[in-house]
């Protein structure tokens, strides 16, 4: 693991939104059935923050995400996710938000270059939008002479960056990261959390959730949840002196040993 001491440097970030917060969620929950997954979880993220979203398999973590990114509709509570509703303006937040999954989002058999073209269509830029966007991306990424490779056959690092920066193609106000980094090497991770830096420093909010407990020092703040609800809410330092401990994971263990669910969600 990356140690903490070697978190990549940070420029300040942005600050305030029309509405005080990029997410504001209270007494948020879902049911199914008689299993409640989320279970009234109330929290705020600011825009420009990079905010973890912590918990083990099966906390409800997944399920809360699916709700914010308006896949699920919640069963009790409310959201608002970049100024809408979660519940009633579903196709607004879709179009404010950036996702990268778990698992590698885009299609292994087109090119770099089409792979771009492709998300911006979808996203609704103009042409010149996306000839211009695809070039400014290939230069930062340093992948110009890679643009029609076949994704698949890059290697993981580089697929992860990428899809990272497709998901902020159309500069959306959040983007939300599904353990983007899992399975890559200690270099790209911190080449990545680099990338991570530079979109909260333009004022994107980033909600993050990773299962490396050194990234989790590397957020403004964080969230861990248990049993589908939150049992800890704050900065790492916080964390660390509310709890006498002295990493995110020591927190983490200390409070994933008193779940009780064994159901993923």
């Amino acid at each position: 693991m990356i140690p903490s001491a070697a978190a990549p440097a940070r420029a300040p970030r942005a600050t305030g939104v029309a509405n005080g917060f990029a997410i504001d969620a209270r007494d948020l929950t879902r049911r199914f059935g008689s299993f409640v997954a989320v279970d009234h979880i109330t929290f705020d993220v600011g825009t420009g923050e990079v905010f973890g979203f912590l918990g083990a398999n099966g906390a409800g973590k997944t399920t809360a995400i699916k709700m914010l990114v308006g896949l699920l509709a919640p069963s009790e509570g409310v959201a608002h996710v970049a100024g809408f509703d979660i519940a009633t303006q579903r196709d607004q937040i879709r179009r404010n938000i950036g996702y990268m999954s778990q698992r590698f989002s885009l299609y292994a058999d087109l090119t770099v270059r089409e792979n771009i073209r492709l998300y911006g269509g979808i996203y609704g830029l103009t042409p010149g939008q996306i000839v211009e966007r695809t070039t400014t991306m290939l230069d930062t990424l340093g992948l110009s002479s890679n643009a029609d490779d076949l994704v698949g056959k890059l290697p993981l690092g580089w697929k992860q960056k990428l899809a990272f920066s497709v998901a902020l193609l159309h500069n959306p106000k959040i983007v939300f990261l599904d353990e983007p980094t899992s399975g890559v090497d200690p270099m790209t991770r911190r080449q990545f959390w680099e990338l991570i830096y530079a979109a909260a420093a333009r004022g994107t909010t980033v909600f993050v959730t990773t299962h490396y407990m050194d990234e989790a020092e590397y957020c403004d703040r964080i969230s861990i949840m248990v049993d589908g609800k939150i049992a800890a809410l704050g900065t790492p330092t916080e964390l660390k002196e509310k709890f006498g401990a002295e990493s995110v994971d020591d927190v983490f263990v200390r409070l994933a040993r008193g779940a009780t669910k064994g159901e993923t969600a």
